[in-house]
């Protein structure tokens, strides 16, 4: 292969290859020398090993080391390289990890993708084949486990959210905020970048999974608790800010009524899948679990497979002006159900009402009420998405 065409392009884009390194003294000066048949802009952090590292980058000129007194973590390693990149004026970043998995001979895949791609925010993730011979049934596994919750976090879907050959924007990464220090880092900085609108994706690129030459710091029991502590929050910050966020700036930038129309009735879900999101959204809207509706039902909506969107628009009938209200009907319907004989009236509730004190009966009455409500209003939605639906093929067909 000619590299030059590579290289002038690397340096062209503006990019540098980061390789963080600890105790990986069998392989590292093989990825080095890979690395520099494509380009001299190279920056190593050694992040205190205590093998030989240290003698094998005195024994290259030319390149940035950084070196760590004592081991931080890679992800302290990748934010200290990214910090360096940007000081020397690059605007992307591949890295490439230095156990000897990755090939460089990859990096024009990911130069080539930067290249072609009209939106430069982008962030390329290396695809391993995990299911290729060779391939530890827990590293298939973990990568299963983070890309389900990538996707949960997300919306996105990727084969690979784990593989540490990938490519970055800086300048992006300089206008976020990071946290972890350990390997969870790469999957924190990738949900991170796709909140931010940044496009997140994979491309294919080969392994090697040499177990007589390849050194893991990777423990399992550790490292797998910090990424589950990790997801944990994301999901946390998902349910109550990201997802209602997405959705109310679809609502503002297409107005109340093109949104109404395109999200809800213009959505290439079927009637049934629709109604079904009205229903749910309903209910968890009129149920008693207060300060929990906007996470339960883009939760429920993602398991259950339904329209977000629907769901938790019509989660909303319990706004505060309407609370009295739904309080009162929930209680009265309690009242009915369990053959009690207290009077109420609307005024009570939205005075000095006391919910506590007549809790049994106002969580019999606002589920029943829920029920009612969801059933009800899932029924007439379907009937409205049908015709609806049954007009557009009318008219396409005519």
């Amino acid at each position: 292969m000619n590299t030059v065409p590579i290289k002038q392009k690397i340096a062209n884009l503006n990019v540098c290859v980061l390789i963080p390194t600890y105790n990986n003294e069998r392989t590292l000066k093989r990825v080095i020398d890979g690395v520099l048949q494509y380009t001299n802009n190279v920056i190593i952090v050694n992040d205190g090993s205590t093998d030989t590292t240290k003698t094998i980058l005195d024994s290259y000129t030319g390149i940035e080391t950084i070196h760590f007194k004592a081991n931080q973590g890679k992800g302290v390693a990748l934010r200290k390289g990214f910090k360096h990149a940007v000081s020397l004026g690059y605007d992307f970043a591949i890295t490439i990890d230095s156990d000897g998995q990755h090939f460089p001979s990859d990096i024009p895949a990911f130069i080539d993708t930067l290249e072609t791609s009209e939106n430069k925010d982008i962030l390329l993730i290396g695809a391993r084949n995990m299911e290729q011979e060779g391939v530890p049934g827990k590293s298939s596994f973990g990568n299963k486990f983070s890309n389900f919750w990538f996707w949960f976090e997300t919306g996105i879907k990727l084969q690979d959210t784990q593989s540490g050959f990938r490519l970055y924007p800086l300048q992006v990464l300089e206008k976020l905020n990071f946290y972890t220090t350990k390997f969870e880092f790469e999957i924190e900085v990738i949900v991170k970048c796709a909140w931010k609108d940044v496009i997140v994706k994979n491309i294919p690129i080969q392994v090697l999974y040499d177990e007589s030459e390849r050194v893991s710091h990777f423990r399992p029991f550790k490292d797998f608790t910090r990424i589950s502590i990790l997801n944990t929050w994301l999901v946390f910050l998902t349910l109550i800010y990201y997802k209602p966020r997405s959705i109310f700036r679809n609502l503002k930038k297409k107005g109340l009524k093109r949104f109404f129309l395109e999200d809800f009735l213009g959505s290439l879900d079927s009637p049934r899948k629709k109604a079904l999101s009205v229903a749910l959204g309903v209910f968890i809207g009129l149920s008693p679990f207060w300060g929990f509706h906007t996470a339960l039902v883009i939760f429920l909506a993602i398991f259950f497979k339904l329209n977000k969107t629907i769901a938790f628009a019509f989660s909303n009938v319990s706004l505060p002006p309407f609370i009295p209200f739904i309080v009162y009907a929930s209680v009265r319907i309690g009242n009915a159900l369990l053959g009690l004989e207290h009077t109420f009236s609307i005024k009570d509730f939205t005075s000095n009402f006391e919910v506590v004190t007549h809790l049994k009966m106002y969580i019999i009455g606002s589920l029943s009420l829920a029920t009612i409500s969801a059933i009800a209003l899932g029924l007439i939605s379907y009937l409205i998405f049908f015709i609806v639906d049954k007009k557009k093929v009318t008219l396409k067909n005519g």
